[in-house]
Formats: structure tokens, C-alpha cells, sequence
């Protein structure tokens, strides 16, 4: 009887959490302390505009796929010095991403507090960008359908392209 309920709770577990949307995801794992900028409004201010795009992810996953002109700053290895030095603009209009945005909140937290007043997180992250069939780079700056979806957990929010893990 216990192994039946055990079983039973890990269903019910599983079917909640395959149901969650990203909007839950992201208010279970951020706390909107960075605002944040929709792929349409990126992809536009990335023609018209000039903005810094920071890519939150560790450099495998920058290597697999990335934004164009996007700038690695990872997110075990960040260094706010190195930051600092290559954009002293503190008024610079800067978006980061990550996946989803989970990691990239963090980085944006790190550059609010050192002074940036424009610093915006990429909502849903790459995923949300090739969700919208917007094109990614890998590390030879060609197009590619890859990208490094971190985890099978964190995968599931990307639906197309090619997952790699």
C-alpha cells in the first residue's frame, strides 16, 4: 500500500510539473528584479539600435548556438572587472539571455548593482528566440539549427530546433 502511494505521488508530481508553462516557471525561479524585453522587442531594437547582448550560458552552449553578436560573458565564470572594463557606459542599453532567463537574471542583478540603469533580461531566453524561428550562430558565426538545451529538465521549453545536450 505505502509502494502504491509512493508511485501515486510521484505521478501526480510529474503530471504537475510537465504542465507548467514557462510564465510559472519563470515566477517559480525569478523574482522580475531585472524587466524584462520580449523577443519581438529585441529582434527590433537589434536593427534599428545600438545594444549590448550578453549571453548569461556557459561557453559550451555559446559554442553550440548563440544570438548574433552576442557577447559571452558566462555565468559560473562571470567577471563584473572584465564587464566593467569592456562596456564603461553604464547608460548602455544592455539585454542579457540565457535559456530561459533563469541564469540571466542573475548576471543582470550582478551589472544593476555595479551601477547599470539599463539592463533588461531576454524573456524565455534562446529558446524563446528559435522558438520564433529567428536564427542562431554556432561558433563558426554560420547559421544553425543546434542549440544547447542545458538539460533534458530545461529542454522541454524548447520546441524547435535541434536539441543538444
Amino acid at each position: 500500500m505505502k509502494h502504491l502511494l509512493y508511485i501515486l505521488l510521484f505521478t501526480l508530481s510529474f503530471q504537475t510539473f510537465s504542465q507548467e508553462t514557462l510564465d510559472d516557471v519563470l515566477a517559480k525561479y525569478t523574482t522580475g528584479s531585472v524587466p524584462y524585453i520580449s523577443v519581438e522587442q529585441l529582434q527590433k531594437t537589434m536593427k534599428t539600435g545600438e545594444i549590448i547582448v550578453l549571453d548569461a550560458r556557459e561557453k559550451e552552449e555559446f559554442a553550440v548556438s548563440h544570438l548574433s553578436n552576442s557577447i559571452w560573458v558566462g555565468f559560473d565564470s562571470f567577471s563584473l572587472e572584465q564587464t566593467l572594463q569592456k562596456f564603461p557606459d553604464k547608460n548602455a542599453e544592455i539585454v542579457v539571455y540565457c535559456s530561459v532567463g533563469v541564469r540571466s537574471e542573475k548576471i543582470g542583478e550582478k551589472l544593476q548593482k555595479a551601477g547599470y540603469t539599463q539592463v533588461k533580461n531576454l524573456y524565455g531566453g534562446i529558446f524563446a528566440w528559435k522558438n520564433n524561428n529567428l536564427p542562431v550562430y554556432d561558433r563558426k558565426g554560420n547559421k544553425t539549427e543546434k542549440i544547447h538545451a542545458y538539460s533534458k529538465k530545461w529542454g522541454k521549453w524548447l520546441e524547435t530546433g535541434e536539441k543538444k545536450y
